[in-house]
């Protein structure tokens, strides 16, 4: 009678903890040389502590579906995976106070939009987003202070907003370089005058400067109107020397006329008394022979 000695796969099978085991150190095995890179993440390969590769890049206008995303291998216990966002980020700015141009003090809220666009130089800078995010929002909030305190407050409720917008993203985005981010978007999502003595000055400011623009429109209107008024009398003197000159009787007739609906209409609402004789030359007009 002979004797084998049972295989190993032999003994896994008659041992079901054993096989168990083996597949489950082959999963972690398999699990720590492959791994799923999803669209939405950019993967920084460290081996040794030294940055090696970089899976899925971000590339300026790439379609999604046709990125580097998918399956891929690294080396277990060599290498390291330290994953980025390819999305867009957001940058939340504490409220600054900032002094406008004309001695106002604003409580500005704003924040700005960034993405990592060069994923090694943000690793070798900041390590991770949260870094970055809080190494830009100082330099934010110094942006923002230095632009507005340029400009007074009615800057921000102008069209010259945009161009504040602009002048202060690209003062972060050149700070932002540096870091391997580019700078997206920059707002401002609030910009008010404190409460209390300060804001009701500003309204009383604001209100004494538009009264004063009233009245100097007002008074532009009426150096217009006495312009026109003068000009209508100047012609309508004109029309009348031409009347005269071609007919005197009808000049004379027609201004009579004219004096007399003046004077009776005020005297028949009891306001002036005339006592007139009727030989007097002001009734000219009524006595016999005269149109």
């Amino acid at each position: 009678m002979s004797y084998t000695n049972p295989s190993f796969i032999d003994r896994l099978a008659r041992n079901p903890l054993a096989l168990a085991g083996v597949l489950l150190g082959l999963l972690l095995l398999i699990g720590s040389v492959f791994v799923v890179v999803p669209e939405t993440k950019q993967v920084v390969v460290v081996q040794l502590s030294k940055p090696n590769r970089i899976l899925n890049r971000y590339k300026p206008g790439e379609a999604f579906g046709h990125t580097g995303a998918g399956l891929a291998m690294r080396i277990p216990f060599v290498e390291d995976l330290v994953w980025i966002d390819k999305r867009i980020l957001n940058i939340d700015m504490d409220p600054q106070q900032v002094l406008s141009t004309d001695q106002l003090r604003l409580n500005v809220d704003a924040y700005a939009r960034f993405r990592v666009s060069d994923p090694l130089t943000m690793y070798r800078t900041v390590r991770t987003e949260e870094r970055l995010a809080d190494a830009l929002k100082p330099i934010l909030g110094s942006a923002l202070r230095n632009e507005l305190g340029k400009r007074p407050f009615a800057a921000l409720l102008s069209p010259e907003r945009g161009q504040v917008m602009d002048n202060i993203q690209a003062g972060l985005e050149r700070v932002a370089k540096q870091y391997g981010a580019e700078i997206v978007d920059v707002r401002i999502k609030r910009a008010d005058l404190p409460d209390g003595t300060p804001l009701e000055s500003a309204y009383e400011r604001m209100r004494t400067a538009r009264q004063q623009e009233a009245r100097a429109i007002e008074a532009d209107g009426m150096r217009q109107a006495q312009v026109i008024r003068a000009e209508a009398d100047a012609k309508a003197s004109q029309i009348y020397a031409a009347s005269f000159g071609k007919d005197a009787d009808f000049y004379n007739f027609y201004r009579a006329m004219q004096s007399y609906r003046v004077t009776f209409g005020a005297s028949a609402k009891g306001e002036t008394n005339l006592i007139l004789s009727p030989g007097n030359d002001y009734l000219g007009q009524f006595h016999s022979g005269k149109q």
